[in-house]
């Protein structure tokens, strides 16, 4: 049987370290999973995760300029953990968490605030604010190796070599496999999905001109400039 249409290309993020690729099946985010960035987006209580999605196809390579994002201006930065899920499953324990984590990544979750905090305020969903083209840069996947998933390690974030966020990975309110768990119960994860882990306080606008590094201790860094749109 033949397509219709031409088919979509297929998304792949590098495998540090190696010549292969990770195709790219579903994008996850996690919101508010630090508590001083949940306090600057006005909430200030620890509730269960909640998760949105970003499309496929908004992943772009780390080292990319990216135009400035139509319908907005106020673009904002976030750098996030990205865990990669390399075995599937449904309802899965906490316990077990680990076996289906193929490895990290670090991610920026790029997010036209604008938009998104009118549709908060309508009680509308937020998919115009996160889920635009080219809203999901990252870097090259580590595997994991031993039997621990990240919680702990520096993260931050430069803008034009000023820092604007910094954190650790040990101030998640949900720990990483907590995050797999939960998200489990809601969605089957299948191999090929990526996991935005949420981001440190700090985020803030940024525009054209300007370039923006991620870091978390023990991964390659995810840089990205910012054209005229």
């Amino acid at each position: 049987m033949n397509d219709a249409i031409p088919a979509p290309a297929r998304v792949t993020v590098p495998v540090a370290g190696s010549d292969a690729t990770f195709p790219v099946r579903r994008i996850y985010c996690v919101g508010r999973n630090y508590a001083a960035h949940a306090r600057e987006m006005g909430v200030d209580s620890r509730e269960p995760p909640f998760f949105f999605q970003k499309p496929t196809d908004a992943i772009v390579p780390s080292g990319a300029t990216i135009p400035y994002p139509s319908a907005t201006s106020n673009l904002h930065h976030e750098v996030e953990l990205v865990l990669a899920i390399g075995q599937g499953g449904a309802d899965i324990p906490v316990e077990t968490a680990r076996r289906h984590v193929f490895g990290a990544a670090v991610g920026l979750d790029l997010t036209r605030r604008d938009l998104q905090n009118a549709a908060k305020e309508a009680g509308k969903p937020w998919e115009v604010g996160k889920a635009f083209d080219a809203s999901a840069p990252i870097s090259a996947i580590h595997r994991l190796q031993g039997p621990d998933l990240p919680n702990s390690g520096r993260i931050g974030l430069t803008v034009n070599g000023e820092p604007r966020q910094q954190g650790d990975l040990g101030d998640m309110v949900w720990a990483c496999e907590e995050i797999v768990a939960q998200l489990s119960r809601l969605f089957r994860l299948e191999p090929g999905d990526l996991i935005f882990t949420g981001t440190p306080a700090g985020v803030g606008s940024i525009g054209p001109g300007d370039r923006v590094v991620g870091h978390i201790e023990g991964l390659d860094s995810v840089s990205i400039s910012i054209g005229s749109g």
